[in-house]
């Protein structure tokens, strides 16, 4: 009965506590003992508020039994990466040179979730200051992959991805600016959501790069991912760049089947580093899109070697910017992969940066335009490789692990640029570890994203698999 509990969805377990099946103290405590128990296997916790959540499950509970109304998130435990911020709560972002920063704000995205009745466990561990895309952290150790802690769990919302699909954690929260959401979905085989740029407040979170940051969910399905969509979405007064656009209810528009809907599947440089094992996964998910009812058409991307090089741009920039007092004083506190990462944005003129910044909004058209034509979404690989081993993208000559990363990231960075949803979605295994695809679509245009998406969940199983080691 314990497994079955901690293997429900945030939909799932939002609808057993309101029809009183089960409570939030009861959700709470097993995950709180599964993360206790399993967490330090998988080095995925940063910090515990053990006390704090089961006093606010048991208010939940009172609320629920006197009949009051309740919110889509009621009662639903969760932890999140560590760099949202609760104001008196301390944060290290995975780094020492933060370690001991305490918030005097709570981020929106936090608020929000809390105004939903969703209770928070505590801070999931990631990858140092966000900046990479395997889950890397020399000063806390490396988050360990729950399908198999020699390898991976992606980043840079590695505790993230490795919590929730260990049942560690119903769902939690992540950020994405080159692919942060999306790598560790991927890699330990979960549903993760990236949004359209702006289309979730940033408020409160620690940015990495501001133009390109998008807050997300982690969780077991699409449906989840949009219920904790809709919850956290729309515009925020203290995020002066979060959207006005209306949120829509996302859970409503998942329903449907997919007759007379087109998937876009591009070659060229979609196909580069394209494994043999996961490009079968895809083709096997375009056979299910088929028998589904879309219809799927080929095209070919723009210049995608421009595009990456003006999100690098971007990305290393702005990072570089904002990290540039603590480089100058606390160098020596970076590891070096890490600062390798940050260095080239000290590189770039102004020109380049006012460049990139203005070109934006024209490679987004024509990415859309050639890309994705006339279809309501593209398909992509999530990661064009399988999972890589810990050792193989820490150890050795750093030139050869950059490669590594930038072939992780192949299929991802360009999106943040260009500032589009995208949701990836388990597909299967290859060498016994998760595989995935994406649906990228137009921006503010995740309803359509969620609806493939949890289509293509009704109609298999990869979604609900579950680490072997992780249950009893």
């Amino acid at each position: 009965m314990t497994d079955q509990l901690a293997n429900l969805g945030v939909c799932e377990a939002a609808s057993a506590i309101a029809r009183g099946e089960v409570s939030s103290e009861k959700l709470t405590q097993i995950a709180l003992d599964r993360l206790q128990k399993i967490g330090p296997q998988l080095n995925c916790v940063a910090s515990l508020q053990a006390d704090s959540a089961l006093q606010a499950a048991r208010r939940a509970d009172a609320l629920q039994s006197q009949g009051q109304s309740l919110g889509l998130l009621h009662g639903v435990p969760m932890a999140h990466k560590e760099l949202f911020y609760r104001r008196g709560r301390k944060t290290n972002d995975g780094s020492i040179i933060t370690k001991d920063f305490t918030p005097d704000v709570t981020s929106t995205a936090l608020s929000r979730l809390d105004a939903a009745g969703a209770i928070d466990l505590g801070l999931l561990h990631m990858a140092e200051f966000a900046m990479s895309p395997t889950g890397f952290n020399l000063h806390y150790g490396h988050v360990r992959n729950p399908w198999n802690t020699d390898d991976c769990p992606g980043g840079s919302s590695s505790g993230s991805g490795a919590a929730v699909a260990a049942r560690l954690t119903y769902a939690s929260m992540g950020t994405d600016t080159g692919g942060s959401i999306r790598h560790p979905s991927a890699m330990c085989g979960v549903t993760g959501l990236k949004p359209s740029w702006s289309r979730v407040s940033s408020y409160g979170v620690m940015p990495l790069s501001k133009s390109l940051d998008c807050v997300g969910p982690l969780a077991r399905s699409a449906q989840d991912c949009a219920r904790l969509l809709k919850v956290m979405a729309g515009h925020d007064p203290m995020d002066p760049n979060s959207s006005q656009h209306a949120v829509p209810d996302y859970e409503a528009l998942i329903e449907g089947d997919l007759r007379g809907m087109k998937i876009a599947v591009p070659g060229g440089y979609y196909r580069e580093h394209l494994d043999a094992g996961v490009a079968a996964s895809i083709e096997e998910a375009e056979r299910v899109f088929t028998d589904l009812g879309a219809a799927i058409i080929r095209t070919e991307p723009p210049d995608m070697v421009a595009i990456n090089r003006l999100m690098a741009i971007v990305l290393t920039v702005e990072a570089a910017t904002l990290h540039k007092h603590w480089i100058q004083t606390r160098r020596q506190d970076y590891a070096e992969q890490v600062l390798a990462r940050f260095m080239p944005g000290f590189d770039f003129s102004g020109l380049d940066y006012c460049e990139a910044i203005s070109d934006r909004t024209e490679w987004a058209r024509k990415w859309v335009s050639m890309t994705m034509r006339d279809a309501d979404c593209v398909l992509l690989p999530t990661i064009p490789v399988p999972v890589p081993s810990i050792a193989e993208t820490t150890e050795g000559d750093w030139g050869v692990i950059s490669k590594k990363i930038a072939t992780i990231t192949h299929c991802n960075r360009a999106i943040n640029y260009l500032g589009l949803p995208a949701l990836s979605v388990p597909a299967g295994f290859v060498n016994s570890m998760p595989v995935a695809f994406q649906l990228v679509g137009r921006s503010f245009d995740e309803g359509k994203l969620l609806k493939m998406g949890h289509a293509f969940q009704g109609a298999t199983h990869w979604h609900q698999e579950v680490p072997p080691s992780c249950m009893s």
